[in-house]
This record gives C-alpha cells, sequence and structure tokens, in this order.
C-alpha cells in the first residue's frame, strides 16, 4: 500500500497545490503532508493564504446564485454521485486516513461509511419543504415564510475525523444551495480536503461552488474576517472557537462552533460492571482518545468502584499501540509531538498531585499507552481540562447528587453517559445534566447522521448537525407577503 499511495500522491493532480477553480497553485506556497507514525513525508499540498482566501470567495460569491438557482433534483444528483464515489474510492481514502491521520482500519472504515450516509442524507435536504404560509389580518394577502440558502459558507474542519468532520457541514451546505469554502487542518490536508475536492468535481458540481483551502491559523482567520463569507462553521479547540465567535459576533456573520469536551460516564453503584467498564475503555482509547466525545472523565460509585478500575486496566492492557500502517493495531499514534508532550504532562501532573497509575503512563514516541489513573480528584488538571489522549482518570463519589455535580461542575457541555440497570433512574439523573447528549449504559463517542448534534456551555453555542438541524443551520428565513392589487393606505 505505501508504494500505491507514494506513487497516487507523486501523480495526483492536486500535488502541491490548492482547489479553487480548478487545481491552482497557492499564492502561500506549499506544505508537505506528513505521516505522525513515521514522520515520512507523503506528498505535498498548496497553502493557502489571504490573497487565496480572498480570490476563493469572490469566485464563490460570482457562483453561488447561479448554484442556488439550480433545481432541487439537479443538486441532490451531485450528491448522489459524490456518494456513490466515495464508496468507489474507498481503498484509497481509507490508506489516506490511516497514514495521513494515524487511523486505525475499522476507524478508518466507519468514518468513510458514516460520511457517505451523511451525503446520502444531505442529498434528500432539497427536496424537504423550505417553508410554511401564515394567516394575515390584511384581506387577500398571502405570508410566505421560507428558507433560503445563507450565501457562502466558510468551514473550518479538524484533523481527528478529517473527512466526517468536513463533510457534515460542507454536504449540506452545498445541497441547500450555498458555496463553500472548506479549510481543511494542514495535518490532514488530503484525507479532509484534497479527495474531497477531486471527488465533487468528478460528480459534477459546478466550478467556483467549492474551494479547498488548506492552511494554518492564519488561513482561517482571513476565512472568519472576509466580509463574502457569510457564515462559519467551526469544529475545534474552545478557545479557538471563542476568539471565531467573538469576530463573527462583531461582523454580525452566523456561526456554528463545535467544540471541546470534558466527557463523563458515569458508573452508578446498580451498573453492569462488565459492559460499563466496556464502553469505558471504547469512549477513552478509540482513535487513541483524539475525539471531542472522548470519555475523560470516569465518575464511580464508591461500591463498586475497585472492580471498575480493575476491569478497564485489564482491558487497557490488552490493547496493542502501533503503526496502523504496518499491521493491524487497537491504537495509533498521536497527531504529533506538541500534543504527546501535553497529554504527558497531565498524567505525571495527576501522578504527583496523588492520582495512581494503575496502567500505561507512559509512551514511545508518538505511541501513548492506554491509561487508566485512579484516585484523581476534581482539583487535579487531568479532570479540569479536556485530555484528547487515551487516557481514563478515575474519580469516585458516594451519591447520584455529588456525581450529577461534579458532572456539571465542568464549563464543557458535550456529552456524558450513564451506567445502571434501572433506566428511570438513568432518565431522571440525565434530566439534570448540562450536557447536549447524554447516553445512558452506553459511551460517549456516540454520532448518528440523522440525530441533531452538538454541545452546551463551553462545547458549543447551541448548533447542531445532522437530519432536520442542519435545514436551519445553513439557511436563513425570508418573509414574503403578497397582495394581488395595491391598498391605498392613509397616507
Amino acid at each position: 500500500m505505501s508504494i500505491v499511495l507514494e506513487h497516487i500522491a507523486s501523480q495526483a493532480p492536486w500535488k502541491g497545490k490548492i482547489y479553487s477553480n480548478g487545481w491552482t497553485s497557492a499564492a502561500g506556497g506549499v506544505h508537505d503532508i506528513v505521516e505522525p507514525a513515521t514522520g515520512d513525508v507523503l506528498g505535498s499540498v498548496g497553502q493557502a493564504n489571504a490573497e487565496d482566501v480572498d480570490q476563493a470567495a469572490r469566485s464563490a460569491q460570482a457562483a453561488r446564485s447561479k448554484w442556488a438557482a439550480t433545481p432541487f433534483d439537479q443538486r441532490a444528483a451531485v450528491m448522489r454521485e459524490a456518494a456513490r464515489l466515495f464508496k468507489e474510492r474507498a481503498s484509497e481514502i481509507n490508506a489516506w486516513n490511516m497514514r495521513e491521520g494515524g487511523s486505525i482500519g475499522p476507524k478508518a472504515d466507519w468514518e468513510l461509511h458514516a460520511t457517505i450516509e451523511q451525503v446520502h442524507m444531505a442529498a434528500a435536504l432539497p427536496m424537504q419543504s423550505n417553508g410554511l404560509l401564515f394567516p394575515s389580518a390584511m384581506p387577500g394577502r398571502t405570508n410566505m415564510w421560507r428558507r433560503v440558502p445563507v450565501g457562502t459558507v466558510g468551514v473550518i474542519a479538524p484533523w481527528n475525523f478529517p473527512l466526517l468532520l468536513a463533510m457534515r457541514s460542507v454536504a449540506p451546505a452545498l445541497a441547500l444551495g450555498n458555496a463553500v469554502l472548506l479549510k481543511p487542518d494542514p495535518q490532514t490536508a488530503v484525507t479532509g480536503g484534497q479527495l474531497i475536492a477531486q471527488i465533487f468535481a468528478d460528480a459534477g458540481l459546478p466550478e467556483g461552488v467549492l474551494h479547498v483551502l488548506p492552511g494554518g491559523a492564519s488561513t482561517g482567520d482571513a476565512l472568519v474576517r472576509h466580509p463574502a463569507v457569510d457564515m462559519i462553521s467551526f469544529t475545534g479547540s474552545t478557545a479557538v472557537g471563542r476568539s471565531i465567535g467573538a469576530i463573527c459576533g462583531s461582523m454580525l456573520k452566523k456561526v456554528a462552533l463545535e467544540l471541546g469536551g470534558n466527557n463523563a460516564i458515569v458508573v452508578l453503584d446498580d451498573a453492569d460492571l462488565e459492559a460499563a467498564s466496556s464502553s469505558g475503555a471504547w469512549g477513552a482509547f478509540l482513535h487513541q482518545g483524539q475525539i471531542c466525545m472522548q470519555a475523560g472523565r470516569h465518575l464511580v460509585h464508591k461500591s463498586v468502584a475497585e472492580r471498575y478500575a480493575a476491569l478497564l486496566k485489564e482491558r487497557a492492557e490488552k490493547l496493542y499501540v502501533g503503526n496502523p500502517h504496518a499491521g493491524p493495531v487497537h491504537l495509533g499514534p498521536i497527531i504529533n509531538d506538541k500534543q504527546v508532550q501535553r497529554i504527558d504532562g497531565l498524567v505525571q501532573d495527576a501522578l504527583r498531585s496523588g492520582a495512581k497509575a494503575l496502567t500505561g503512563a507512559s509512551h514511545e514516541g508518538r505511541f501513548y499507552r492506554p491509561t487508566v489513573l485512579d484516585a484523581v480528584t476534581p482539583d487535579m488538571k487531568v479532570f479540569q481540562e479536556e485530555i484528547f489522549g487515551p487516557v481514563a482518570p478515575i474519580t469516585v463519589f458516594e451519591s447520584d447528587a455529588e456525581a450529577i455535580d461534579l458532572v456539571n461542575a465542568s464549563p464543557y457541555g458535550l456529552a456524558a453517559a450513564i451506567h445502571t440497570r434501572n433506566t428511570q433512574r438513568g432518565l431522571a439523573f440525565a434530566h439534570q445534566l448540562h450536557t447536549g447528549m447524554v447516553h445512558i449504559n452506553d459511551q460517549t463517542v456516540n454520532n448518528e447522521f440523522h440525530v441533531p448534534f452538538g454541545g452546551m456551555g463551553a462545547s458549543g453555542n447551541g448548533g447542531r448537525f445532522g437530519g432536520p438541524s442542519n435545514l436551519e443551520e445553513f439557511t436563513q428565513t425570508q418573509w414574503v407577503s403578497v397582495l394581488e392589487q395595491g391598498i391605498q393606505y392613509p397616507f
């Protein structure tokens, strides 16, 4: 696969390019794509700068009206063809996701499948009802309230699920008649950008409607601040999200922010501990814990804490860490050295503060062992901060009320999970949590493309992705009233 992939990279039309009215050179230069597991250079993409963003935004502004006026069935047909091409090119897409993003094979497979489902769902959006009729106190007046495209949507996508988290905004935005400027993270610019651009070009999307502009913080800033970009859809850290929200607020620009999380899995005293520990391991260690919905806090009733910790330790020690490209593994590499240092810094700080490492707490290069920490207290940084690594900190509680307070103590409010044999107890617990998603007898890393997804508090601004929420996120509303004949007012 290595020879094939590197050959594809050397021959690809996107080599060293950005996608903006076809494959073009970037004013910002070229950026290397580096494999996190080995440090090898896999290829190169264009690095967009403010000049590239400006040209793309102006092009999108010119193209979007015609695209919005394209009959709904034709827009849907482009979506369906894109879905077919994603499936047809699965081997290449998954290979890039594994090598560029450090994904293990099953994670790459799942992400692609979920992406295809997202695109199929987007294909159905243009045929949905796009408005309502309202009565009027004025005889003969018809009041129409309709949804219209926002205009140009800027999508800033992260590296951890580069395909899915880009397409959950790109696909519905395009389907509903918007133009899109996509900025993939430079660490996964092929999976999350170049392959998407090529698929939509081959699916028949008109030029100028989609632009793919890989780049870093300055590229994102230029995209957010551009006056011809009408909406920003951002997935990433809370700190950056706050800054983007402030800029968009000052410009009266629509913004959807899906930010970080410090998600809790709560294990009550009547829980099925085999199931709970399985959910805990999956939620903490999947994709090396590099997921906004990661189970970063394990809140366990004191009566079952020792058994839960033993089971979680046992599960963690059965997981193999290595290079996904070299053979089957459970965990691949952390995305970069800076993130390794951050994860290990939180772990070592917890150990110095009195926590105990039941397993893990070590790494070789970017390969971090799945780690279970016991005796974690709420004053430790590992409890308070988003970890974004394969670490499961266990904190003990004595009552449901205490557990609820511990969950809600975090400023984040993305996801939570509750394990109990009494579902009514679980529901009563869930109704007191300040989180956008709660899963009873399951884990925190859940995603179903048709169910609205999003957080509260520091995890987002209340926007939602998925299902009917896409109609709200990527459109705006317009009131049109009609009178058959003009009337005379008093003056």
